[in-house]
């Protein structure tokens, strides 16, 4: 199934769910609204024409310029092979983008439509700051549980040390650049 009739299928199933289609790159994509995201994730997976049984990973993007974070899950169909011996194929992927407010980034959680997203979501909150609502373990998995701040987005202003360990390796500077 190609991108575009993946597409015709979730805005022929959400409507206005689905905010935007592009599909003129490399990487084609769909746009939905945060709120729709579950059921989408849901009807992605089990909808037999599309069957996207694999994410395989969750992208987080710092959009400044747009006061937005964004997720993009990347998603893959995967189909066994005719033997069981013989490998799987993907006969069809899509991207699957959602776009917050960077003051309060919230999208709801998908790790029980695909359970790789548990760790994904952790990563995308503890190095972005998106909180996924209903995620059943929202610690820190990077960074220490007192770390302030995500230290991936693009304003993100780096301690000079963290519990007197200095944070840069510029030894040799009198007055090192952070």
């Amino acid at each position: 199934m190609s991108p575009e009739e993946i597409s015709d299928v979730l805005t022929g199933a959400f409507g206005d769910g689905v905010v935007e289609v592009q599909m003129d790159s490399s990487h084609p994509q769909v746009v939905v609204k945060p709120a729709s995201w579950p059921e989408i994730a849901t009807f992605l997976r089990d909808d037999d024409r599309l069957g996207f049984t694999l994410l395989r990973c969750i992208t987080a993007v710092d959009l400044l310029a747009d006061n937005q974070l964004a997720c993009i899950y990347d998603l893959m169909a995967m189909k066994p092979g005719a033997t069981p011996d013989a490998p799987w194929t993907s006969p069809h992927a899509i991207a699957v983008t959602i776009k917050v407010d960077r003051d309060a980034p919230r999208i709801p959680s998908v790790a029980e439509v695909w359970p790789a997203a548990d760790w994904h979501e952790r990563e995308a909150f503890d190095l972005m700051g998106v909180e996924f609502s209903g995620h059943p373990d929202p610690r820190r998995i990077l960074c220490p549980d007192d770390w302030e701040g995500h230290p991936l987005r693009k304003d993100y202003v780096f301690p000079r040390a963290y519990h007197d360990i200095p944070g840069s390796t510029e030894y040799e500077l009198s007055n090192p650049v952070h």
